[in-house]
């Protein structure tokens, strides 16, 4: 697979011609999902999920469709007659020669007086792992742990310990708008040194074959 990085927490798997795309919100690219032929979102939060840029890419590939978990459904079905499928935790799917896991089912506490939502990750292929806004392990051999790196929800402690509990054979950062450059190089040194396996980010639009 060529894995993409877009803008965030927004990335793009190609294999064999087809495209599945994971998280286009409105910290992503106005057209992060256009070419998809598969979108998957993990949760409602705005970072992640964005009407338009779902609307544009169901425009351009009338085949793309998306799986979702329930409140994100519930949001957009209406809009994609037939074309939205609901998730939970322990389902699993193929979708456009992708074979998709999912795990997980709610988001990670911002604080204890903000009502926790619904949130899923994905692994793609047995390979590829989105958390989503959560610090999940599969329960499964991770080759690519996509990490949320920096988030109002998490420190960086944390963020080490879970890849030294998923065990990846390597880390690339997703989560990452609101990490400015100083802080980048701290984040690299120590999840680098710490996290115990090959950590890497990708700048917006760069790509990497896995």
């Amino acid at each position: 697979m060529r894995l993409t990085k877009k803008t965030h927490a927004c990335i793009r798997l190609e294999k064999d011609g087809l495209t599945l795309v994971i998280d286009p919100g409105t910290f992503s690219e106005q057209d992060a999902a256009v070419g998809a032929d598969v979108i998957l979102v993990t949760h409602e939060h705005p970072d992640h999920f964005d009407e338009d840029r779902l609307r544009a890419a169901m425009e351009v590939n009338p085949g793309a469709r998306i799986w979702t978990l329930r409140s994100v459904a519930e949001k957009i079905s209406a809009a994609f007659p037939g074309r939205v499928h609901t998730v939970g935790h322990g389902d699993t799917f193929t979708a456009a020669g992708f074979d998709v896991q999912v795990h997980g089912e709610l988001h990670a506490v911002i604080h204890p007086d903000i009502p926790r939502i619904t949130n899923v990750g994905y692994l793609v292929d047995g390979s590829v792992f989105h958390p989503g806004d959560a610090l999940t392990v599969p329960g499964h051999p991770v080759e690519t742990l996509l990490l949320p790196v920096q988030a109002p929800w998490s420190k960086i402690s944390e963020v080490i310990d879970y890849v030294r509990e998923v065990k990846p054979r390597r880390a690339i950062d997703v989560h990452d708008a609101l990490l400015t450059d100083l802080a980048r190089p701290i984040y690299d040194r120590q999840i680098g040194e710490l996290g115990g396996t090959d950590h890497g980010r990708l700048t917006p639009g760069e790509t990497t074959d896995l």
